[in-house]
């Protein structure tokens, strides 16, 4: 994959993060703003590396599994087939088994 197209898929899963943050605060009344802040000032993959790396998952993560929306999770979009070049298969695995504890299939 060429830097171009890597940075072309970058930028798609940010605008896929930016529209997830969107129909959260839609369909859940959930308003992540620390999300939105993290996505207007790092970018989709480095908000998603961070949020993966820290030991706890995020708050939101619970708030969308109350709501039936964990589709709507970081964890769920880094594992969206599209974006698996942009991750390392350890985090990967951080969000498969972040989800997979909220009992959302993978």
């Amino acid at each position: 994959m060429t830097t171009h197209s890597l940075s072309t898929l970058e930028e798609e899963f940010t605008t896929e993060l930016m529209a997830t943050y969107i129909e959260a605060k839609r369909s859940c009344r959930y308003n992540a703003t620390y999300l939105l802040q993290m996505l207007t000032d790092l970018g989709g993959v480095a908000t998603a590396k961070r949020l993966l790396a820290s030991d706890n998952p995020a708050a939101g993560l619970t708030t969308l599994w109350e709501c039936g929306r964990l589709d709507l999770s970081v964890e769920a979009k880094v594992l969206l087939p599209a974006f698996v070049a942009l991750f390392t298969e350890e985090e990967r695995a951080v969000a498969r088994e972040r989800l997979k504890a909220f009992g959302y299939t993978v």
